[in-house]
Order: structure tokens, then C-alpha cells, then sequence
């Protein structure tokens, strides 16, 4: 896919006020890992993560989608009644039906000519949803686009946390595969797509490439409920899946941007843990090249964690114009999305 036309217009993002350490979920698991003989600092040494954050209980995603979009718009030069489209794309929703996305478009008052939906592909939510509007914006059918996400993982460690406490069968292999539900954070993102005439100083989205592994879906399931989103991953295996996805989809991206590993200046990738970030940088032979990570105090975000991480890196205001970002997403199921983006 390749795009001339769309630019990334400008972006924001919310962190809860309160954060859980690692430190602190062992102590809270103290009885089950003394009875599994299991090391503490464990978690903190296998992830990398040393704190993730916890919205407060009851928070909805629509009233996260909501507030960080609102904080989006009122500092951007786009009039609502312009936004033809709002995708909710979030793991996290308010419900089944109707869209997450219908709430958002209420609270923000937009346009009732503006398409919405919500988009849900796991951890690649949001850059699937950029695809989704790079393609509106590019056949013309509209000038701007808002995505958002309002991921909250604390029903997730919340009940994972009583679930390890409270089963006696559980031993040191079978309690691996709750292990990722640990990692788990929350934050809330939003982003401005729009044509280039909308954004002559914006940042261009040029194109990318998709691959798809969805023998791997078994790897990593959630049971459905959106009320405590409990899920069971084997994280060897989807780790190892992965990397020959990522890898694969790479060199596809590499062949539709027309670049080469020394065309790119910096590498963004999904964040959830030190493994993960080492060994996919290691398989596409990118290790030397600049890169920025979240998941060490965010833990892993979802569908907010990729864009929430070039967000960060922005406002450190160290990327050059006209350097080039791989922008390198994945979702569970196994779906890889990499785009390339021209600052």
C-alpha cells in the first residue's frame, strides 16, 4: 500500500494518575508464589516493566476515547463539523452494541455526516485504523479523520491478581500462561489524520505493508467479557510466531516504501517487554538503529502502546524533518501492520 496524500496532523494521549508497580502485584500474589517457590523481582526481570498504569474502577473507554480526543481538539485547527470519520479502536469498549464509537461521536458533538465505527484487532487497533482512514483520505471520500483508543487493563490485572491468588491447582507451568496479563497498562490516545492540504507541515504517512498468521490465533485469547477481559496467552510461542511475522512483513514493507534498513532513522515498535523489543530488532536487523520504549513504566497499552510511544518520543522534540520512522505493529491473532512515516 502507498499513500501521497494523508498526513498525520497532530496527536495526544492521556496516563492514568495511578500506577502499580511490579513489585507491588508480587506482594499481593506473596501467598501464591511462596507456595510456588517462585523468585521475586521475577516479573520485573522477565518484562523489563517496572510500573503500569490503573484507571480508577468504572472507568469506561468511551469516557477515555472522549477526554483525550476533546484535549486533541481544542489545541488543532480542525472544526469538528470537518472530521468525516471516527474509528474506536480500542481492545476495550464500553459494550457489544452498539459501537464504542457512537458514545465518543455523541460527547464530542461531530457531524452527523461523519462515518463511525469501532475497529478491534487486538494490539493493532489503532495503526489498523490508520490504513482504514489513509484510504478514505487518499480516494477523497474525506479530508480528516480522528482515531481513537481508551484502553483500561485493570480489570484485566484485577482479576488475574484473585484468579492466581485464590486457584490452589495452579503450578509453576500452568500459572505462564496468566504471566502477560500482568503486563498489562492503560492509557488513552487520539490522532488527526488528514489530507495534505490540512497539513502542509504534517507528517506524511507513505505507505506500508500486512501479514497475516492467524494459524496463531489460538496463542492469545481473552474470553469475551468486557467487564473483566480475561485472557490466556502462551507467550513462547506467540513470541516465536511473531518474530518469523514481523520479519516476514518487513522485507514486504521494505519492498513496497522502496527503502532499505539504512533508509530508516528511527524504529517504533509494539511495546511489551524487554524479549520482545530485543529479539524483534535482532530478527529484522535493526539493533543498531534509533529507537524509544514505553512499556518499562507504561507496561503494555494495548492498542494505545505504539502510538502513545511515538507521541512521547515527539515531545521530546529530537526527530529531524525528514527523517524516516517504521512504525512496526502487531496484534494477536497474529496480524503484522508496518507503515512508514516521513516527519
Amino acid at each position: 500500500m502507498k499513500f501521497e496524500n494523508v498526513r498525520i496532523h497532530s496527536f495526544d494521549y492521556l496516563e492514568p494518575d495511578t500506577f502499580k508497580t511490579s513489585e507491588e502485584i508480587e506482594a499481593d500474589l506473596g501467598a501464591t508464589y511462596e507456595r510456588l517457590k517462585l523468585p521475586h523481582g521475577r516479573l520485573e526481570l522477565m518484562t523489563g516493566i517496572k510500573s503500569r498504569g490503573v484507571w480508577p474502577n468504572g472507568t469506561r473507554p468511551s469516557d477515555l476515547s472522549t477526554k483525550v480526543a476533546n484535549k486533541l481538539l481544542e489545541k488543532s485547527n480542525i472544526e469538528r463539523s470537518d472530521i468525516g470519520l471516527l474509528i474506536h479502536a480500542s481492545v476495550c469498549r464500553d459494550f457489544l452494541e452498539p459501537s464504542t464509537a457512537s458514545v465518543v461521536h455523541h460527547n464530542l458533538e461531530l457531524s452527523e455526516d461523519a462515518m463511525i465505527f469501532d475497529l478491534s484487532n487486538a494490539c493493532l487497533g489503532v495503526v489498523n485504523a490508520m490504513v482504514m482512514a489513509s484510504n478514505m483520505i487518499e480516494l477523497g471520500q474525506i479530508k480528516s479523520a480522528l482515531i481513537v483508543s481508551g484502553e483500561n487493563g485493570g480489570p484485566l490485572l484485577t482479576q488475574t491478581i484473585e484468579h492466581l491468588s485464590s486457584d490452589l491447582t495452579l503450578t509453576r507451568k500452568s500459572i505462564k500462561k496468566y504471566i502477560a496479563n500482568l503486563t498489562i497498562g492503560s492509557a488513552a490516545v487520539a490522532y488527526l489524520l488528514t489530507h495534505k492540504d490540512l497539513a502542509p507541515n504534517g507528517h506524511k504517512i507513505v505507505g506500508g505493508a500486512v501479514c497475516t498468521d492467524s494459524s496463531a490465533n489460538v496463542l492469545c485469547q481473552g474470553d469475551g467479557d468486557t467487564t473483566s477481559l480475561m485472557m490466556e496467552t502462551d507467550s513462547e510461542e506467540l513470541l516465536k510466531h511473531g518474530l518469523a511475522l514481523a520479519k516476514k512483513n518487513w522485507n514486504k514493507t521494505k519492498t513496497a516504501l522502496n527503502w532499505n534498513n539504512s533508509d530508516v532513522d528511527w524504529v517504533i515498535g509494539h511495546q511489551v517487554g524487554t524479549a520482545h523489543e530485543k529479539m524483534t530488532m535482532e530478527v529484522m536487523e535493526l539493533s543498531d538503529h534509533k529507537t524509544f520504549t514505553t512499556y518499562e513504566t507504561l507496561g503494555n497499552t494495548g492498542s494505545a502502546a505504539l502510538p502513545i510511544t511515538l507521541a512521547k518520543l515527539s515531545e521530546l522534540d529530537i526527530i529531524q524533518k525528514g527523517e524516516k520512522i517504521a512504525l512496526l505493529g502487531i496484534g494477536s491473532g497474529l496480524t503484522s501492520i508496518m507503515l512508514g512515516v516521513e516527519w
